[in-house]
């Protein structure tokens, strides 16, 4: 005997969409989460972090005033950004809302944190085990990895949940990770009077992405007076009661009043975990097949499958499990064309491959590229425009791998090149476009000519 037809573990974005779709569809469902219903993205990441990140890019427009149309008095107030994650975006971190919409679907909810026993049972203190009839979905998302820096463990750092519930700013910030998470945390905090020191062992910002982007973010955070200490390995960590000593491998040393660790994510999975799904080797993201399912009844979605901690991934894979479930044919993930934004300021979007990986990946590569400042919005946009549009193209194909789009509403420019990728639109259809003039995305036509020149 069963206690529902599905399980789920883990009510993050993915969890919730699905239990939410299956239980609509007239399954019963058990849905379980020992934090809070929605996972990461509105209670400490994509939500919260980004009225952070408008609150400060409004502060740093109306600085840009004297250059345009006048003079401007501008006096930050971090409490208002405070007030408004707590009242407007968390409800104070309570997800009594996502609950019930859940259970008004007839999603039976456990607070709690599941045990996975085998591939259909799970067991959750003071519940019980648990049995699903049709299928467990696994959806357990991914926690802050903390590197094993000496010292580190021993001290009060902060996580990006942490800077997220802050209702007071330090004086200073010292970030080690410079990825998404800490130069953005970095620059917005920074744009509030916070003296913010950036450290990674990467020779630039944002690693994974094309050089050209790291380079220009390290430009413009350098010229807005944050500190960067790239291409160097932390030695050792301690903590009194003046604040946090970063000792580096050259020899150096950082103090800073708080420390946030900003050095990615990890899964949350345990071996015994591991071993209860039927895998073998270490413990790590769930494989999957293109429907998502782990082995026979067992499906996964979201970070813990390790396609990139993004809430559009999360909500893609969640309509596949959902329809894979039900037995509603759907067709398998496509990974090609996953697009990922950096909300810094100039803002670094990015699809596809970037030009090192097509090249690994045994491609004919052509690039073309065009700064933004020499486009027509560019040019008009004055200040603030930093930027380009970077295109890789399979040269024998003669579509689009990959593109990057660094500058104003960048996540956005990026729209139109990820239908390209996504969709193998032929490099001559997006050459014979008819663009609007003078818009931010009309440079994509600039980047398509400098390919066309460099393929000459």
């Amino acid at each position: 005997m069963s206690d529902a037809d599905v399980i789920v573990v883990g009510l993050g974005v993915a969890g919730e969409a699905i239990a939410g779709k299956l239980a609509e569809a007239g399954l019963s469902v058990i849905g379980i989460e020992a934090e809070l219903v929605g996972g990461e993205c509105p209670y400490w990441g994509c939500i919260p972090t980004k009225m952070m990140i408008r609150a400060a890019d409004a502060l740093t427009e109306a600085r840009r005033v004297a250059d345009l149309a006048g003079s401007a008095d501008i006096r930050p107030d971090w409490s208002v950004v405070a007030r408004r994650i707590r009242d407007e975006a968390t409800d104070n971190w309570n997800d009594k809302v996502a609950v019930d919409r859940l259970t008004d679907k007839g999603m039976r909810f456990i607070r709690g944190r599941a045990e996975i026993r085998s591939t259909t049972q799970v067991e959750v203190a003071g519940v019980g085990t648990l049995t699903a009839g049709r299928a467990l979905v696994v959806t357990t998302g991914t926690t802050s990895a903390i590197p094993p820096i000496p010292g580190l463990a021993d001290v009060p750092y902060w996580t990006s949940r942490d800077v997220v519930k802050a209702e007071n700013l330090p004086k200073e910030l010292l970030i080690i990770g410079a990825g998404a998470i800490g130069t953005e945390i970095g620059q917005a905090w920074s744009r509030f009077g916070v003296k913010v020191t950036l450290m990674d062992a990467a020779p630039r910002p944002l690693p994974q992405e094309e050089p050209a982007s790291g380079d220009l973010l390290a430009q413009v955070l350098t010229d807005e007076g944050i500190t960067l200490r790239l291409g160097v390995g932390i030695a050792k960590v301690s903590y009194d009661d003046g604040g946090f000593t970063v000792e580096l491998a050259d020899g150096s040393a950082v103090h800073r009043e708080k420390l946030l660790v900003a050095t990615g994510r990890r899964p949350t999975l345990d071996a015994q975990t591991w071993a209860a799904l039927g895998l073998t080797g270490k413990p790590g993201t769930l494989p999957t097949d293109g429907q998502l399912r782990v082995s026979d009844g067992v499906w996964a979605a979201g970070d813990i499958t390790g396609h990139g901690a993004f809430t559009h991934m999360a909500t893609y894979q969640a309509d596949i499990v959902a329809a894979s479930i039900l037995g509603t044919p759907i067709a398998d993930a496509d990974y090609r064309a996953v697009p990922r934004v950096a909300f810094t300021d100039p803002e670094i979007g990015a699809v596809g491959m970037t030009e090192k990986q097509a090249r690994e990946a045994g491609f004919t590569v052509r690039t073309g590229t065009a700064q933004l400042p020499s486009t027509s919005r560019g040019w008009i946009h004055k200040v603030g425009n930093a930027g380009f549009i970077t295109l890789v193209a399979d040269a024998e194909a003669d579509v689009l791998l990959g593109a990057t789009t660094a500058g104003p509403n960048g996540g956005e420019i990026l729209g139109a090149l990820a239908v390209a990728v996504h969709a193998r639109v032929p490099i001559s259809s997006l050459e014979t476009m008819i663009y609007a003039y003078p818009t931010f995305h009309r440079g994509i036509l600039d980047a398509v000519r400098a390919l066309r020149a460099a393929t000459a």
